[in-house]
């Protein structure tokens, strides 16, 4: 038998060998790292990508004859075989539901095109107070059901005549301290004693007829309770127990008061509140989450937005 007989006869049988591999492969793919690779060599041969199969190994015939036609490679050069193990990327997800893409379009808006940083209302500034930033992440615009928390708002927001929030956030667990938790029950039995107490202490920063409106408005929440069953129940009910939801893209566009906001108002003044005026009772509504007036590029507007539209319902 002549030498180049011999040598096809070993190309033929290592290419049935890789056939035969191929073939075990595509019946259990477990067993692809046990024949990839079995011997890369760089060489002319060419590589398919076949169109019926997601995983394909093509070798071609092309670089055997090359290699056979030249004498002077050694013959385990000659019959060695190249292949890949070639797999297409994985399919890219398309998310085209309504909610999907608004979540994506909320987050590409919030994040600053300069320093990738959250992006907030307009009115917070890169020179803002850190804690009137806590104030705006954690507690402006989330609904508040529990009668303790919306009596703490409304009273911080009936400051804001004399103060604004950064001032009054500041100052917040000294508020609480001294009006024990904003539990009307307990506001509402205050005397003189307390009373000078609070006004005497100087970094409180109320003046008397502040704290005697704070405690005359626990009264006022104590009857609404036995009317309504509880201050939450009368205030939400305002908004059809469900937050108002706005899409204001401008600080210009954010009104300063608006129509439930004086019909809240004129209510609460016939019931013997205080200091509870249109745009008093729009910003307690705003920090209390009646309201969401987050601009719509704010990282925090969808935020609320699912706060609001939880399955559950104040009642």
């Amino acid at each position: 038998m002549s030498k180049a007989n011999i040598i096809r006869r070993h190309v033929l049988l290592e290419k049935n060998k890789v056939v035969k591999e191929r073939e075990k492969t595509n019946s259990n793919p477990k067993h692809l790292k046990r024949i990839y690779p079995i011997g890369l060599h760089k060489s002319t041969s060419s590589l398919s990508l076949s169109s019926s199969s997601s995983l394909s190994f093509s070798l071609s015939e092309n670089s055997y004859d090359s290699s056979l036609t030249d004498s002077t490679f050694p013959l385990d050069q000659k019959i060695s075989a190249a292949f890949r193990f070639i797999a297409p990327p994985p399919p890219r997800r398309e998310y085209n539901s309504p909610v999907a893409k608004l979540a994506q379009q909320q987050i590409s808006l919030a994040q600053d095109a300069n320093d990738g940083e959250l992006r907030r209302c307009n009115w917070i500034t890169k020179n803002s107070d850190k804690v009137y930033v806590a104030f705006h992440d954690e507690c402006w615009g989330v609904p508040a059901y529990d009668d303790n928390q919306l009596f703490e708002l409304l009273a911080l927001s009936g400051m804001l005549m004399d103060h604004n929030w950064t001032e009054i956030v500041k100052r917040r667990e000294l508020f609480r301290e001294a009006f024990s938790g904003f539990d009307p029950n307990k506001v509402a039995k205050m005397e003189e004693k307390e009373i000078a107490e609070i006004t005497s202490n100087k970094e409180i920063m109320l003046v008397d007829c502040r704290v005697r409106c704070i405690i005359n408005n626990a009264k006022c929440i104590l009857k609404i309770v036995r009317e309504f069953g509880s201050f939450s129940s009368y205030i939400w009910s305002y908004v059809n127990h469900k937050p108002v939801i706005n899409r204001f893209r401008y600080p210009r566009n954010v009104p300063l008061r608006t129509p439930k906001a004086e019909s809240m108002s004129k209510d609460l003044i016939k019931r013997g509140f205080r200091y509870v005026g249109p745009v008093i009772v729009y910003s307690f509504m705003q920090a209390a989450g009646l309201t969401n007036d987050h601009l719509v590029d704010c990282y925090r507007y969808s935020e609320c937005v699912n706060l609001a539209e939880r399955p559950w319902r104040h009642i």
